[in-house]
């Protein structure tokens, strides 16, 4: 674990490999390096969530979820080194609660900073090292979740492009002037790989519909309408209808475009029924 820790951390301190180098400092052998402290008594993924391995600071946790404090971040901690670590030493640890502060707001949302001290002892439960942590337990400002990302590739990035300008554009064949959407690399009438893109003027029917409840997504509204829409120049496109209630919509209705502003990255095309 000391030869993993030194490469990764890139520490060329030969001590912490060569039993000769360090007895040349004056040590008796290896030393692990002091900041590989909290790294001997971490409990595995397996170990940390069996039953057995409830601990009072767990209790404390789900303490604080209960009031919303659901999302932790280390905010600093600070370390008192005793003694160096050596290979076969066992290392164990107790935690104390110093503080819980009143509740704090933060530009992460409402929150309590959290204090403990640690103390490490060895196995003659001499000390060896003492550290005071603290985190922020806060309860997250509520934001909108992101839509899901479309599947964009070589063939329709052009599109996704267009839309961020609040541009609906249709492919179009340069050999035979046949419109398709979606988007694809070759012709269904004539074969040609040549294509360019027209402008859709925004005006549509809705050719079909369904009403989605379930599985519920945070980025969406419920119910959500769902459409199948006819373009005035021929293609359909599947997008959402917006300011309409499900029971209001009709086979046939006469839709406009409009743009939603999803999020910076993603603008798409909704359409609302003709005013």
């Amino acid at each position: 674990m000391i030869r993993h820790w030194v490469e990764a951390m890139g520490d060329p301190n030969p001590v912490y490999l060569s039993a000769d180098a360090a007895r040349a400092t004056g040590r008796e052998g290896i030393v692990a390096p002091a900041s590989m402290m909290q790294a001997w008594t971490m409990r595995g993924y397996a170990a940390s969530t069996a039953p057995s391995a409830r601990t009072a600071f767990d209790e404390l946790v789900e303490l604080l979820a209960e009031g919303g404090y659901t999302s932790v971040v280390a905010t600093d901690s600070e370390f008192e080194f005793v003694r160096e670590l050596v290979p076969g030493d066992e290392v164990s640890t107790e935690e104390v609660v110093e503080s819980i502060s009143a509740e704090k707001r933060t530009g992460l949302g409402p929150g309590r900073f959290v204090t403990t001290v640690r103390t490490y002892r060895d196995a003659s439960g001499a000390v060896v090292a003492v550290q005071k942590w603290r985190t922020l337990r806060f309860r997250p400002a509520e934001e909108r979740a992101l839509r899901p990302r479309p599947a964009v590739n070589q063939d329709n990035a052009f599109w996704f492009e267009a839309a961020m300008e609040k541009r609906l554009v249709i492919q179009r064949c340069s050999s035979c002037e046949a419109l398709r959407h979606p988007p694809g690399p070759c012709c269904p009438h004539c074969r040609s790989f040549e294509w360019d893109t027209v402008e859709a003027a925004g005006r549509a029917t809705v050719h079909s519909y369904v009403v989605a409840h379930h599985p519920p997504h945070p980025a969406f509204d419920y119910p959500l309408l769902i459409a199948l829409v006819e373009l005035a120049e021929g293609t359909r496109l599947i997008t959402n209808l917006v300011g309409v209630a499900p029971d209001e919509v009709v086979i046939g209705m006469p839709v406009r475009l409009e743009w939603l502003e999803a999020d910076p990255e993603l603008v798409l095309p909704v359409f609302r029924p003709e005013s």
